[in-house]
């Protein structure tokens, strides 16, 4: 069973407790909060493994919780998975980018929101955010010899096409912005720009092959390695 601690926070109280009901019926203990300034009160009190956090809360918004909470050392490691409603494509953007770790878009089912949580815990208790070696069935990615390989055959890829491939399969499950993975590539022998990481993309995918699909779009925001 899982030990886990989670603060749930939205201003809805019927939301609150049909998502404890969930998660406690999984075992995890959840505390709650029903606006920004409570939710960074229990944060420091509580010390939550996973915030699920609403955008739109009264006072400080869950983006500026958000914010509040990667930028304090003490807290930034806590996982926070954004609740957000349709067509909040920008203010999830936004808040991928402050260091949230995935959301969850109203409505949701409640099958989805703990399988949600779960991939997002177990990503968190990931070792280390670099990966020097990564295997995933029969494709490998070396980033000590910068080489890719699928059933041991070399795949010839561009240094920007390996690091957006190593950002992404470090991290299955994460989605990452277009500017997000502008960083990682930055410094690579390519002046890459916004939209011509989905040209770099859509290259990497054909030198892929069987394992493209892994690559996931997510519209408007930007990719994910898919688990």
């Amino acid at each position: 069973m899982p030990t886990e601690k989670i603060l749930v926070v939205d201003d809805e109280q019927d939301l609150v407790k049909l998502v404890r009901f969930h998660l406690e019926k999984e075992g995890y203990k959840v505390i709650s909060a029903y606006n920004g300034e409570d939710a960074l009160f229990l944060s420091r009190k509580e010390r939550p493994e996973l915030i699920m956090l609403d955008l739109m809360l009264p006072g400080i918004d869950g983006l500026e919780v958000c914010k509040k909470l990667k930028s304090d050392p003490e807290l930034a490691n806590i996982a926070i998975v954004m609740l957000t409603a349709k067509g909040e494509e920008v203010d999830i953007t936004v808040g991928l980018k402050l260091g949230a770790d995935d959301y969850v878009t109203k409505p949701f089912s409640p099958k989805e929101l703990v399988a949600r949580v779960q991939a997002v815990l177990r990503r968190a208790k990931s070792t280390s955010t670099t990966k020097d070696y990564i295997k995933i069935d029969t494709l490998t990615i070396d980033l000590y010899k910068h080489e890719v390989t699928i059933k041991n055959e070399p795949v010839q890829l561009t240094l920007t096409e390996f690091k957006l491939l190593h950002q992404l399969a470090s991290k299955p499950g994460r989605v990452f912005t277009r500017d997000q993975l502008l960083d990682a590539v930055s410094g690579s022998e390519t002046f890459v720009i916004d939209r011509t990481v989905d040209v770099h993309i859509a290259s990497l995918r054909k030198k892929l092959k069987a394992y493209a699909n892994r690559i996931v779009t997510i519209r408007g925001i930007g990719y994910k390695f898919k688990e």
